[in-house]
């Protein structure tokens, strides 16, 4: 779909494809198998200024939209879905809730190394109690003089424990309004005391990108780490949600288009029975059908991306574009796992990345069920 892109978002699409097959491809499966985010990477990925995509120039940034962030992570994504969600979750987690929501001081300190890759930061919404349902979230936060002083948990934080990590953002409960909980986030720097980042977890997929859990016993930060206004913490991470399922869907239409480019030189070159995979019908087909799926799901986060960046209203589109592409996702790798047989079990082979991969891109950043909840809504069906 190149053709439906400006020049610049060519050029853009061209030089991060260049990128991943060079340089990020070659080192995928040795992290993927030791587990470990390669800093060099991030550091490079900082100096061709995809961190700073959707960002003005002012903060350090590109002066680019969201639609510029989505064709950088989607050609990531075809490649290594770890480095791909580090980008993503860098921009659209960590330094786009300053960016939005922070003051001119917290947006002067922060931005900077963030937009240039020197700093990354994790969003801290997830809890054990509180997962689809933010709502539940059981962290506090109360004001003692000048400082908050938080107590709680978090779980599934991206970007929270590398070592260019600079802090992570946290709901938390700051007190009641009518009955209801006021929920407000708050900036606390790594290195806070009384504030752990728990061991990595060990995960089905997503190896190379850094989660953790994360603990707050006692930790204390200025008043002034804040993040937007008393009390808007649950409406802020619902837009800053929004926003991040285009980032998503375009991570998952990489996913499905890698799936798709190896399948397709897999079946021309796989003999079986004396004749080429690619010229029995049967997987022509499943091709066919996995061409198909990775269309949908460009087409889908691509009218998010323009919606949102016309200023105009794209939650629901966003939540039909994490849809469509997550489910793109997860068939187009369960197809390319059978089109490349045994081969497709091994980890060496980026589809049986890819397999264990997409499971996540249906949970992650809003269940599907949250987006058939969303949709629905759409339709004018209350519940």
């Amino acid at each position: 779909m190149m053709e439906e892109l400006t020049e610049e978002e060519r050029e853009l699409a061209g030089m991060v494809r260049e990128f991943a097959d060079q340089v990020v491809a070659p080192q995928s499966y040795e992290a993927d198998r030791t587990h470990t985010l390669s800093m060099d990477v991030v550091g490079q990925m900082g100096d061709l200024g995809l961190f700073g995509l959707p960002f003005p120039e002012e903060y350090g940034g590109q002066g680019g939209d969201y639609m510029a962030l989505g064709i950088a992570i989607e050609a990531l994504g075809r490649v290594d879905q770890s480095i791909a969600i580090t980008l993503e979750a860098g921009v659209s987690l960590g330094a786009m809730p300053v960016y939005r929501f922070g003051t001119e001081e917290q947006k002067q300190t922060l931005l900077p190394d963030l937009l240039a890759g020197r700093a990354l930061a994790g969003f801290g919404l997830t809890e054990p109690e509180a997962g689809s349902d933010a709502g539940a979230t059981r962290t506090t936060a109360r004001l003692d003089g000048e400082e908050w002083v938080i107590d709680g948990s978090k779980q599934f934080i991206t970007n929270s424990g590398t070592p260019i990590t600079r802090f992570v953002t946290v709901t938390a409960v700051t007190g009641d309004e009518g009955g209801r909980k006021e929920i407000s986030t708050i900036i606390v720097p790594n290195g806070t005391p009384g504030f752990t980042v728990e061991a990595p977890y060990d995960k089905v997929g997503w190896n190379a990108s850094d989660t953790h859990p994360l603990t707050f016993d006692g930790a204390r930060v200025p008043a002034a780490n804040l993040l937007g206004a008393r009390g808007t913490g649950f409406r802020n991470f619902l837009s800053i949600l929004d926003e991040g399922r285009i980032a998503i869907a375009a991570l998952a239409t990489g996913a499905a288009e890698g799936c798709l480019e190896a399948s397709v030189e897999y079946a021309k070159s796989r003999t079986i029975f004396g004749s080429a995979l690619s010229t029995r019908q049967n997987a022509q087909f499943t091709l066919a059908r996995m061409r198909a799926r990775v269309h949908t799901a460009r087409l889908a986060w691509h009218h998010a991306a323009r919606l949102r960046d016309a200023g105009r209203p794209f939650a629901e589109q966003a939540a039909i574009a994490k849809l469509v592409a997550g489910e793109a996702a997860m068939d187009n790798a369960r197809d390319a796992t059978q089109i490349f047989g045994g081969n497709g079990f091994m980890n060496e082979f980026p589809v049986a990345r890819h397999y264990r991969d997409s499971k996540i891109l249906e949970i992650g950043e809003g269940t599907t069920e949250v987006q058939l909840l969303i949709i629905a809504r759409g339709l004018g069906l209350a519940g």
